[in-house]
């Protein structure tokens, strides 16, 4: 525990000042984020020793991330460069002789889309608005996603009786789930309090309870891609907490959550 909590200061320390600044640097911060993401999913699935498709994969995270592509590269759109991304993924089954296959190419891209879409929303929430607006927008995620891990942690190892999902993640409870959504609802009505949203209060409440439930779902998902290839963390990049993507598989989940039903404007 105490090498964990030592870990989540040094990130919070070295994230914080790249999240205020915003622009260039926190869209480096991120691209560094998203490639070692995707890395860890790939080596889950260990198929790591084949380059080209996993160099093809992170050029292709890259573009993904570029929030207005057309403005950078306007000769071809982003769902072009995906059909073009699948097609030469076929093609390498071919010219491995099926060592790296169908269902690998397939993983491939939807690891692509599922890391992508997280940390493409992360740049979207930064950029939203004014640099102030959009600060806010990032600070009210990460602390609903904060406050619903503590609160399950805590409520989880106090209360917790029934288990939520033993098959995916044995330690997890109902009653945890619930202290998690209840301990966000009371950081996102304070937070909305500190810098008002323009919405009212019940509609905040609303949608933290739903952003909180999404980030715990985006929890499980993580959790069953471990458990079904037979790995305790998906890296070891932070010492105490595993890898990127066992700390931001919540973020992934909610930040496109939150721009699906246009609550950031």
């Amino acid at each position: 525990m105490r090498q964990r909590i030592l870990t989540a200061i040094l990130a919070f320390i070295i994230f914080v000042p790249f999240m205020a600044v915003g622009g260039t640097l926190f869209r480096l911060l991120v691209y560094v984020l998203a490639t070692t993401a995707l890395i860890e999913l790939i080596r889950m699935r260990k198929i790591g020793t084949y380059y080209t498709p996993v160099v093809l994969a992170i050029i292709l995270l890259w573009l993904v991330l570029i929030p207005d592509l057309a403005a950078v590269w306007p000769v071809i759109g982003k769902m072009e460069l995906i059909m073009i991304f699948v097609l030469f993924l076929l093609a390498y089954t071919v010219l491995a002789k099926n060592k790296f296959a169908f269902d690998d190419a397939g993983f491939i891209i939807l690891s692509l889309i599922y890391v992508g879409m997280g940390f493409f929303y992360s740049i979207e929430t930064r950029d939203a608005g004014s640099n102030i607006q959009g600060l806010a927008n990032l600070l009210y995620v990460l602390l609903v996603i904060w406050a619903t891990d503590t609160g399950a942690y805590f409520f989880g190892r106090a209360f917790g009786k029934h288990k939520l999902w033993p098959e995916i993640s044995p330690n997890k409870t109902v009653e945890g789930a619930l202290g998690g959504i209840m301990l966000a609802c009371v950081i996102g009505i304070f937070f909305h309090i500190v810098y008002p949203f323009e919405y009212d209060m019940i509609v905040i409440v609303i949608v933290t309870i739903s952003a909180s439930v999404f980030g715990q779902i985006g929890d499980l998902v993580e959790s069953a891609f471990k458990r079904f290839y037979g790995v305790k963390d998906s890296g070891n990049v932070l010492p105490g907490h595993g890898g990127i993507l066992d700390r931001l598989d919540s973020l992934i989940f909610v930040l496109p959550f939150l721009h699906f039903i246009q609550f950031f404007d």
